[in-house]
């Protein structure tokens, strides 16, 4: 037992620096503990941004459905037109500021800035979103015009409310090539029609017009609002047309027998 008692104080005696060296185990132990705990918090700290990247990164979850999904940029049997208004006259009449066209991809075609024949008294920029810097180099308005004519013959026109764009345009075009999501009647909302934005956000899930109108979004947006319902619109127009066409040959069925009776009615004498 005595021997074994003067061997301890002999291993205390060979290391000197023990006290030392337990100071850098426990200063050393502190920072693995430290180290540990981060090793415990990072799964769930992970974790939890996995949860929250959509919330904190919503364009990354949901992408505008308004962007072309090609570079497609060709012609297309069915094309969409955007047109923006400037104040002319008196400011209360409207003349062609600018005018859009993009194809069933989505993808622009034409997008021209017009120089009205008569002076722009109101740019109405906070809706048009033309300036007076726009218009300074814009192309005038029957070349405008006559471009715009040539790429809309023959094609399906997708739009809305139409009939104002063609008439800015002093333009017309075959009822039967209109898609107006103005008039479609899955569209209405009681017989009552519905503002694009309100389409945009609830047909398609995408905010448009906050502000200065964009004739590209816009059109983007009646294109998109049309294909998604091609099938069944194109069913309507169809259906509509038929029905149309059998009522036009009854009135010339019913037509032949009027005169008739009027050549064989007798004469006075």
């Amino acid at each position: 037992m005595s021997s074994e008692v003067k061997k301890n104080p002999k291993h205390f005696q060979l290391n000197p620096n023990w006290a030392q060296l337990q100071q850098k185990l426990k200063s050393s132990v502190k920072p693995s503990r430290h180290s540990n705990n981060l090793q415990s918090e990072t799964p769930n700290s992970i974790l939890g941004k996995r949860k929250e990247r959509p919330n904190s990164d919503p364009d990354d979850a949901k992408p505008n459905p308004l962007i072309p999904t090609n570079d497609d940029s060709s012609v297309t049997d069915v094309l969409a037109m955007d047109c923006e208004m400037v104040g002319v006259g008196q400011g209360n009449k409207s003349a062609l500021g600018r005018v859009t066209l993009v194809n069933k991809w989505r993808n622009v075609i034409y997008d021209e800035f017009v120089r009205p024949v008569e002076h722009v008294v109101d740019f109405r920029t906070h809706i048009s979103g033309i300036r007076p810097r726009d218009l300074k180099k814009a192309k005038d308005f029957r070349v405008v015009q006559k471009k715009v004519a040539d790429l809309i013959k023959g094609k399906i026109l997708v739009g809305h409310a139409l009939h104002n764009d063609l008439k800015a345009l002093l333009l017309t075009h075959p009822k039967k090539d209109l898609r107006d999501t103005s008039e479609y009647q899955p569209f209405l909302k009681e017989g009552r029609r519905k503002a694009l934005r309100h389409l945009a956000s609830e047909v398609l899930g995408v905010e448009i017009q906050n502000g200065e109108h964009c004739p590209v979004d816009d059109a983007r947006a009646a294109m998109l609002l049309y294909t998604k319902s091609r099938k069944e619109w194109e069913k309507s127009v169809k259906d509509q047309l038929r029905l149309k066409e059998k009522q036009k040959k009854r009135k010339q069925r019913k037509k032949p027998k009027s005169d008739i009776n009027q050549h064989n009615a007798p004469t006075a004498s």
